[in-house]
Formats: structure tokens, C-alpha cells, sequence
């Protein structure tokens, strides 16, 4: 069964496609139109991309599964009014605009994805075929399920924190005897009003605070956060709190609030220092939340995902200060992972639970884009200036770092996430203790940004 997941989100929009259990291509929208973290729409290139990497076409998909974006307005059911009249103005007159389908469930108070929308006109102007089944999918589920599916694991606490995705900041799920339980973050969280407690967000207004653009330079927070002190910590901490149930909860009231508090905080001290802050409570809370949950539970095994956990320090002190045997990070962990997961979460519906765990395997690759190694010699045979300089890469790769050479390397697919893990990568020797500074230069890189590690296997106990 040809499967296609969707995410069109407001940021880091994507597109996957299934062979049933089987994951044969994954493309985010950045890749494809170069604008980083792009969305606000059906991300319509990443799926046509996926269908032409498998060889295949809309009307070859058989069942679609859509995250709750952004929609063009002319596929929504329930608008009456002055909402309906403005619509179609802006539709005759070619500005129509896209509504986001979160919010639009919050107006009505409900979860009910197909009472507002319009799949069948959806799909027949998309070009898929008439039998072609539509499901939506909910945002924390679809963090959470890839990192259970891809393991072997026969007890977990599956944990997703983010800046926010279905009415919900962060979600658990249980996972023993055999049964997926949640405890916190589903679609029942649709009748209620937000929660305003995210660290993701508060993370990102901090971002925002130091001059750089949110859910786009956490990364660079980061790296800063390791030259300062976390001199605010205890002034930003006060306002969150772990309830008896595991919760993180806050005391601001409105995210304009929080917003409001991060930037004051960031005004009255240094940019590291805020940075260091941020950073600390971002650790601290989280690793309370989490441990909590464990001890609770009871499980062995960590499953994390969502866009909070692209921050390698914190993924570094909960695999370091739980209790825990195991420990699995989804590799794409932000909102490009979701389309993947919205797919498990319907073949799990589909199937049941037995039979979806009975289906699982180990994620083999990450490289699920176009592999353009075919096109080489054409680019090196249009581009002035540019030659091979061996058919031995590897050897020749090796060579060059030995002399103390920075080398770009290119090879296989597009990676599936944010991390290129040495395939399309630029790899230096830190024999030259300037080399940081060097690359950093070179790059038009923030002079504090870090460089992963890249060691043997084999020697990776011994070093880290």
C-alpha cells in the first residue's frame, strides 16, 4: 500500500512516502525551494519529489495522511458570515489566504479534522485518485511513535516536547505489556484552552531576545550558552514547576507575557549569560519532568523526540542523569520528522498495536532524498573551474585531511532531518587547533558555533 505522510506546516513543512511498513522516501520543502525552515503551505515539490524518487504519481497513492496546517481557505467546510463573504472576495480576486487547521479546531472546540475539511475537493485538485483515503494525524503522536517503531524495545516512556503542536507544548506515552498508553498530550487536549508552558518557546523567544530569528538560530544559542554563566537562572526558573503528575506547568498567562519576561530578563544581563541561562533551565526542568515520569512508570528505555530535542547538550544530560538502559533520539526530531510518524500513526490504526510492533526494524538510512550521483560528471563537465581530482575519494578524502586540507564531501541521498552526519559535509582535522576559527571565517559563521565529532566506532568509548 503506497502511503504518503504531509506535513504542511507554518516552518519545516515535509513530505514522506511509505511502501506500506516501509519508509522509501523523505523530503523536506527547505531542501528543494532553499528557503530555511519554509512552510505556510502544502508543501506540493517535497511530495512530488518523494513520488519521482519512487518512481511514482499521484494517482499511484493510496491513502494520504495530513498534518493540521496550513490550508488554502477554499477547502474549509464550516465558514458562514463575513468569514465566508471575505473568502471568496480574496479567492475572486487571487489572494487567497491559508488558514491554519490548529486553529481552527480551537474556534470550534473539537478534533474533529473531516467536519471542517473538505478532503474529497482536496484531493481531486491535488490530483489524487478518487479511491485515495484521507486521515490527519496528530502532531505529538507523530513525534512520538518513530521513536518506539524503529527500536526493539518491550517497555518506554515516549516523551515529545516542542514550541507547541495541537493545543500541546509537550506529550508522554507508556509503553509496557505490550499497550501504547498516553498520559498526556492527545486530541482530547483540543477541548480545552492552551497551556502556556512551553520551553521550546521560551527557548526560542530567548533566541529572539538575542537578535537571531526564532524556530531558525536555537543552534547558535546554544553554542553561546557554553561562554557564559547562568547568572539568571533562578529569575527565570521561579515561573516553571514540575506538578505531581510529571507536568511542566508555568505561571505566565499569555505567550506575549513570556515573551515579554524573556526579552526584559535578556536586556538586564550579558548575551552569554542570558544564553547559559535558558540553556540551564531548559536542562533542569526537562530532566526533572523526565525522571519523574521514569521513576513513576517504571520503564528502562527513553524515546525523545520534537524540535526541543535537537539540543545535543540537553540530550546529552538525560541519557547521562536518568536511570535509564537506552536512550533513542529520533534523528529527525522537529516538524520535518512528522510526516513519517503521521503515517506509523496510521498504519497503527489500520492494523492494531500487535501487528504494528510485530512490523518494526531499525531506521537503516537517513539518506531517503534524491541521491544525485548520477549527476556528477554533468556538473563537473558544466562548471568552469571545478574538476575531479581522483576516483578514489575515500582514499583521496583521507589524504587531504592528513595534510591538514578542509574537504567537502557530497554523497548519497539527501539526509531525512537536520543533521547530514558526514555525507554532505564539510570535514577538517583537529590536529590545527585554529581550525575552528579558520572554518568559522571562512563559513561567515558566529565564532562560538561548534563542530561535531567524527570518530571510529571502534575508538568512540576510549575518547568520549
Amino acid at each position: 500500500m503506497i502511503i504518503l505522510g504531509v506535513h504542511p506546516g507554518y516552518h519545516e513543512a515535509a513530505a514522506c512516502l511509505f511502501d506500506d511498513y516501509r519508509m522509501v522516501a523523505a523530503v523536506s520543502l527547505e531542501r528543494l525551494t532553499r528557503r530555511k525552515i519554509d512552510g505556510g503551505r502544502v508543501p506540493d515539490e517535497a511530495i512530488d519529489e518523494c513520488l519521482a524518487i519512487a518512481g511514482l504519481s499521484r494517482r499511484d497513492v493510496e491513502a494520504v495522511v495530513l498534518g493540521r496546517g496550513a490550508y488554502p481557505w477554499r477547502y474549509y467546510k464550516h465558514f458562514r458570515g463575513s468569514r465566508l463573504i471575505e473568502g471568496k472576495v480574496r479567492q475572486a480576486l487571487g489572494k487567497e489566504k491559508h488558514k491554519s487547521m490548529e486553529r481552527e479546531l480551537l474556534r470550534a472546540g473539537h478534533s474533529d479534522s473531516e467536519a471542517l475539511f473538505d478532503g474529497a475537493k482536496f484531493l481531486s485538485a491535488a490530483g489524487f485518485g478518487k479511491s485515495t483515503e484521507l486521515k490527519f494525524f496528530n502532531h505529538h503522536l507523530a513525534h512520538a511513535l518513530p521513536t518506539l517503531f524503529h527500536t526493539d524495545w518491550q517497555d518506554a516512556l515516549l516523551y515529545t516536547s516542542d514550541g507547541g503542536g495541537d493545543n500541546v507544548q509537550y506529550s508522554q506515552r507508556v509503553f509496557a505489556d505490550g499497550q501504547l498508553r498516553t498520559l498526556y498530550g492527545g486530541d482530547e487536549c483540543f477541548a480545552g484552552p492552551p497551556r502556556i508552558d512551553s520551553l521550546g518557546l521560551a527557548y526560542g523567544y530567548a533566541t529572539q531576545a538575542l537578535g537571531w530569528r526564532i524556530n531558525r538560530h536555537e543552534g547558535k544559542l546554544t553554542g553561546l550558552a557554553a561562554l557564559g554563566e547562568p547568572s539568571a537562572y533562578d529569575a527565570i526558573v521561579s515561573h516553571f514547576q514540575v506538578d505531581d503528575d510529571g507536568q511542566i506547568r508555568s505561571d505566565f498567562a499569555t505567550n506575549p507575557d513570556l515573551r515579554r519576561f524573556m526579552f526584559e530578563t535578556a536586556e538586564k544581563i550579558s548575551r552569554e549569560d542570558m544564553a547559559a541561562s535558558i540553556q540551564e533551565v531548559l536542562e533542569q526542568v526537562t530532566l526533572s519532568s523526565v525522571r519523574h515520569l521514569l521513576q513513576r512508570h517504571a520503564v528502562r528505555r527513553l524515546g525523545l523526540s520534537g524540535g526541543v530535542f535537537g539540543n545535543v547538550r540537553l540530550n546529552r544530560l538525560l541519557a547521562e542523569e536518568t536511570d535509564i538502559d537506552e536512550v533513542f533520539i529520533y534523528p529527525a526530531m522537529s516538524d520535518q520528522g512528522l510526516p513519517a510518524g503521521g503515517v506509523l500513526q496510521y498504519l497503527l490504526e489500520r492494523d492494531g498495536i500487535e501487528s504494528w510492533l510485530n512490523a518494526r526494524y531499525p531506521l537503516e538510512t537517513l539518506y531517503l532524498g534524491r541521491d544525485w550521483g548520477d549527476a556528477a560528471d554533468n556538473v563537473l563537465g558544466d562548471t568552469p573551474g571545478l574538476k575531479a581530482v581522483s576516483d578514489k575519494p575515500v582514499e583521496k578524502t583521507a589524504e587531504l585531511l592528513h595534510g591538514g586540507k578542509a574537504v567537502a564531501i557530497f554523497t548519497q541521498g539527501m539526509e531525512f532531518g537536520p543533521r547530514a552526519l558526514g555525507a554532505r559535509s564539510i570535514l577538517a582535522s583537529p590536529a590545527d587547533a585554529g581550525i575552528n576559527d579558520a572554518l568559522n571565517t571562512r563559513l561567515s559563521r558566529s565564532e562560538f558555533m561548534p563542530f561535531a565529532p567524527v570518530v571510529a566506532e571502534e575508538d568512540a568509548a576510549e575518547l568520549f
